[in-house]
């Protein structure tokens, strides 16, 4: 299950686990990153506090946790080479994997459809 943020996260559901990262359309308005900071696995976070940084050549950026939950895993990849973000946001360029927290706040998030019409 694919959901999507009005702060232009996406969040792919896997039972227990949702993968986080910023969408194409956050990548493309941020232009190229220079840089990348994500949370160190064991962190927890209530939907919408602020979980990563991404600075660009035009601005830097909170990259927020669509919902609450406790980082399992992060992707070293981007910190290593941030523009991978650039090339592949929805696939490679993924930020962290959340343990879900409650489930239910999944509900309140867009699907595709919806984010699309939002971002015009």
């Amino acid at each position: 299950m694919l959901k999507f943020t009005q702060d232009h996260e996406w969040l792919r559901v896997d039972g227990n686990v949702a993968t986080v990262g910023i969408t194409g359309h956050a990548q493309e308005q941020l232009g190229d990153l220079v840089f990348v900071e994500l949370p160190a696995p064991g962190m927890t976070f209530q939907q919408g506090n602020a979980a990563a940084v991404v600075e660009s050549v035009k601005a830097a950026s909170d990259v927020y946790a669509p919902i609450s939950g406790t980082v399992l895993e992060i992707n070293q990849a981007i910190v290593d080479e941030p523009g991978v973000v650039n090339a592949d946001p929805m696939g490679k360029g993924w930020f962290f994997k959340l343990k879900i927290a409650d489930t239910s706040q999944i509900v309140g998030l867009m699907d595709e459809a919806a984010y699309q019409q939002m971002i015009g």
